[in-house]
């Protein structure tokens, strides 16, 4: 019997008159079920044929009905019927970006990134000047220098400033002055020049006075020396020679020993750099015009943080091989290693941290572009005819595509420009 066929005999379950075939209570309902199942199947063969049918009829119907309830319970939890909420159910709404960011007018900069060193730059050597000037004057050439030996000199990674001793040549004291023009000559009354002036500028910052500094090298002047000689343990001559101290820029730091107490004195004694760390790199010629002095530059350390550094020296480009004054190749080998070396000061040591020497990134400005409309380069969308477009959300919650023409990627970011777009207004992203 079909399921229609089923339900065109519902009505047969209701006695002529209207009453129930079946007690109306539930709990007469269940034992007279369980009475029927306990007879015997020889009572049941002598039941009339009316009552059996009326029994399928009955069992029937109760299917019927139970299928109708659990297909209509399944209605209503679709559509949220059994949600607790009071109102009617909610349409799906239009599909739209699954996440949203804002147009940026914005100064685009793109950037190349190098490699750089992190130290002290490259070390010079100091060479010990005494034992020429003696058998220059003495004449007795290596007679002079024999008798002058190393005996003191300081630690590797010593800071040596203004007045400190650089070395000692049989106890007396050969101090660090600072300046730009060494001493080259010997130096008394009656001399003039820019050496004198920068022997009297030290001599004031040292704490001796009795002359005015300027160019002329005066009595008050020797007078002075006299007495600074004294404390570096040296004859009082009043006269300064070649080799009685040792002139650099600035505070050195000791890098290589290059000889010991008990040395005869000559030749090199020790290397030093700069007492400031600094970053050097070796840079493709092809990117020269991405510096120049003064500019600055981003510095990333080892642990991830960034450092400002400037731009203070640009060497001339050099091949590797020139560099080491020799090497064989090809023709034009030399100008594929050409580097040129730039270096760059960092102003705030302390961000440094403990670093004295590590490999760095240093990150170039390469070009600049201001008062620009730029977003998220995911947020842009290719076009099917080519192109890209910009996802654009409508108050409806679906969106638009709203073609857009591209500028200049920088940072992940990318100017764009279109009909519509303006700043601050939302597009789509992922997610």
């Amino acid at each position: 019997m079909t399921t229609q066929e089923e339900a065109e005999h519902l009505p047969a379950v209701v006695e002529p008159g209207g009453a129930p075939a079946v007690p109306d209570e539930d709990e007469k309902r269940a034992p007279a079920v369980a009475e029927e199942a306990a007879q015997p199947a020889a009572e049941d063969t002598d039941r009339p044929t009316a009552d059996r049918r009326k029994r399928r009829i009955r069992r029937t119907a109760v299917i019927v009905v139970i299928a109708i309830a659990v297909a209509a319970a399944a209605g209503l939890a679709a559509t949220g019927a059994f949600s607790g909420d009071d109102g009617p159910a909610t349409a799906a709404a239009p599909a739209g970006p699954a996440a949203t960011t804002k147009v940026q007018r914005m100064t685009l900069t793109s950037t190349e990134t190098v490699d750089g060193t992190l130290g002290h730059g490259k070390p010079t050597a100091v060479t010990n000047g005494s034992a020429a000037s003696a058998s220059g004057q003495s004449g007795g050439g290596q007679a002079a220098a024999d008798s002058e030996f190393i005996t003191w000199v300081p630690g590797e990674g010593d800071t040596l400033e203004r007045g400190d001793t650089v070395y000692r040549v049989n106890e007396r004291k050969v101090p660090l002055l600072y300046g730009a023009v060494p001493l080259y000559r010997t130096l008394e009354q009656g001399s003039e020049g820019s050496d004198v002036r920068m022997l009297e500028r030290n001599l004031a910052d040292l704490g001796y006075d009795g002359f005015d500094v300027d160019d002329e090298y005066t009595y008050g002047t020797a007078q002075a020396v006299e007495e600074w000689q004294d404390d570096l343990n040296a004859e009082e001559t009043g006269t300064v020679r070649p080799g009685d101290a040792v002139v650099a820029s600035g505070a050195r730091r000791v890098a290589e020993l290059k000889t010991s107490p008990g040395a005869v004195a000559g030749g090199e004694v020790l290397t030093w750099t700069g007492t400031e760390r600094i970053v050097s790199m070796d840079l493709d010629p092809q990117h020269e015009d991405l510096v120049k002095e003064g500019s600055k530059a981003t510095v990333r350390l080892p642990d991830g943080s960034n450092v400002v550094g400037k731009v203070t020296d640009i060497g001339t480009p050099a091949s590797d091989a020139a560099a080491s004054g020799g090497g064989t190749g090809g023709e034009g080998q030399g100008a594929d290693e050409a580097t040129l070396p730039v270096q760059l000061e960092i102003d705030d040591q302390k961000k440094l941290g403990r670093y004295q020497a590590a490999s760095v990134d240093v990150i170039l400005e390469a070009d600049s572009r201001r008062d620009v409309l730029a977003v998220p380069v995911n947020a842009l969308m290719a076009r099917p005819g080519g192109g890209y477009a910009l996802e654009v959300p409508k108050a409806d919650g679906s969106s638009e595509m709203v073609p857009v023409e591209l500028g200049m990627f920088a940072s992940g970011l990318v100017e764009v420009k279109g009909s519509g777009i303006k700043e601050g207004m939302s597009v789509g992203v992922p997610k």
